[in-house]
């Protein structure tokens, strides 16, 4: 069984020197990428702009925008394939981006922007694990999100909690199943989570 996994953020660059972006580290993408390869399977991690070393036995790509990283990943997807989003994946991109830098004095302070795909609803493969990093409503939009991706289970957690947020090396998360059983793990390593995600795409094959 083949693991594929994306971590980290997207880059959408405005110009070449700014772009739109947000705080992930990657640090929960590559646990779950070691925590299967430790199993012996055969992973592709699939990582944005980070600073974090490949986990040993993982093959890496990288990329920097969400269109990249979805070309990658329905290049490597099979249809027995396990697909695991755990990146944070930019939701809008600027509509053009300027070959230059762009100079205060020719900018108007608007930024038109177009919405990127959706990585984990447009790939097509035999099971899906997503993320729900949330501020508010946790379990409910995780639970819109499960449904209307149609994923076997997604893993949610509430980013203003502390020790459980961006960049931590710690996490505080439940797992919602599509059948609507939730489990509520307490705050753990990011590599323990990690392991008890795998532990369920194991069952899943």
């Amino acid at each position: 069984m083949k693991y594929v996994v994306t971590a980290g953020p997207t880059r959408e660059h405005i110009d070449p020197v700014r772009f739109l972006s947000n705080p992930s580290t990657g640090k929960m993408g590559f646990a779950v990428a070691r925590a299967a390869a430790e199993l012996g399977r055969d992973v592709v991690l699939v990582a944005g702009p980070v600073a974090l070393r490949t986990p040993k036995g993982v093959r890496r790509i990288d990329v920097t925008s969400a269109r990249e990283m979805l070309a990658v990943v329905e290049r490597e997807l099979d249809g027995d394939d396990v697909f695991i989003a755990t990146a944070a994946v930019a939701d809008w991109r600027p509509a053009e981006c300027a070959a230059k830098k762009l100079k205060k004095r020719e900018m108007d302070g608007t930024l038109k922007l177009v919405r990127n795909p959706d990585i984990l609803k447009s790939v097509r493969c035999r099971h899906k694990i997503g993320f729900a990093a949330e501020t508010n409503d946790v379990m409910v939009e995780a639970a819109r999100k499960c449904r209307e991706k149609g994923l076997d289970m997604i893993v949610a957690n509430d980013v203003t909690e502390r020790g459980a947020g961006f960049g931590a090396d710690t996490n505080r998360v439940a797992f919602l199943r599509k059948d609507g059983s939730v489990e509520r793990l307490p705050m753990m390593s990011k590599l323990a989570v990690a392991r008890r995600i795998v532990r369920f795409a194991e069952g899943l094959a």
